[in-house]
């Protein structure tokens, strides 16, 4: 990171694949990703969030920002991906021992300018609906709960519930 209060964030690019990887899966998967509080660990089964043919895949979608540290490792990401008037946010990840630093804030405000930047109306995601403390940390910073719900995917390759799981949609206006 640049400095403690403003990180500059950059989108990824296909050479920073293995390294998205490894801090997507650290942060939402497995033990290491105990370290941090907003993990799935317990929620669902396996080690893997994301592989490469997801993330390339995302990267012809939409946009991958990150920022990094002094060694250049990447230490926090976001997606997002224009939807027609409104910017889709996801995989918003910071790794678990700077959770809690602020810098998953800084990520959102950036994701926010971004959205404007595109001339959006809103940013939109979802959030697994068991994950109350992730809910609250959104709706902290402006999101609202729109109502809408879908399933959780049936996609082994990135883990197996522990419990019927479904997402909720939130949403934050920016213009």
């Amino acid at each position: 990171m640049q400095s403690a209060s403003a990180p500059a964030f950059q989108p990824a690019t296909s050479l920073d694949i293995p390294a998205l990887i490894q801090l997507l899966n650290s942060a939402y998967r497995g033990d290491a990703a105990r370290a941090g509080w907003t993990h799935e660990a317990d929620l669902i089964e396996g080690e893997q969030r994301t592989d490469a043919n997801e993330l390339r895949d995302k990267m012809e979608q939409g946009t991958i920002l990150c920022t990094f540290n002094t060694d250049r490792e990447i230490v926090a990401c976001v997606y997002l991906e224009a939807q027609g008037p409104d910017l889709y946010l996801g995989m918003l990840s910071v790794r678990p021992h700077l959770q809690g630093t602020g810098l998953g804030k800084q990520l959102l405000r950036a994701a926010e300018e971004h959205a404007r930047s595109l001339g959006c109306n809103a940013i939109v995601m979802t959030v697994i609906s068991v994950r109350t403390e992730l809910l609250q940390w959104y709706l902290r910073h402006g999101y609202v709960e729109t109502g809408a719900e879908e399933p959780f995917p049936d996609d082994p390759r990135f883990g197996k519930p522990r419990q019927q799981l479904f997402f909720k949609w939130l949403r934050k206006e920016v213009k």
